[in-house]
């Protein structure tokens, strides 16, 4: 069951994401658990694999606001990493390996559930 806690544990700034909440613990859980589906992982996945850069930074950026704004800092640092290349165009980033460490974080975040 996700939790303040279990959230904590996983590495999230549980503070400073419940803060952007306005305090409000409840919203905080209902909105990581909207992560969980974000279609967005699936279709930055698909771009990537088609060669699409322009739609798969468009995937990546959305999906680094999100999980930056709720401060699920394991899961952002990957989803940065790839933004990030993807807006350099950089064709010599290594973006299987980060699709593998951005899945496995999302992995463990759905575990808590």
């Amino acid at each position: 069951m996700i939790t303040i806690e279990t959230l904590r544990e996983y590495g999230a700034d549980t503070d400073e994401a419940v803060a952007r909440c306005l305090g409000n613990e409840e919203f905080y859980i209902k909105l990581v658990k909207q992560v969980l589906n974000d279609e967005h992982f699936d279709k930055l996945k698909e771009a990537l694999a088609a060669g699409d850069q322009d739609e798969a930074f468009s995937m990546a950026h959305a999906l680094k606001g999100v999980v930056t704004n709720l401060a699920l800092t394991p899961l952002a640092e990957p989803v940065s990493d790839i933004t990030e290349a993807l807006r350099a165009k950089d064709e010599a980033a290594d973006y299987a390996a980060l699709i593998g460490t951005m899945d496995e974080q999302l992995e463990k975040l759905k575990s808590l559930a």
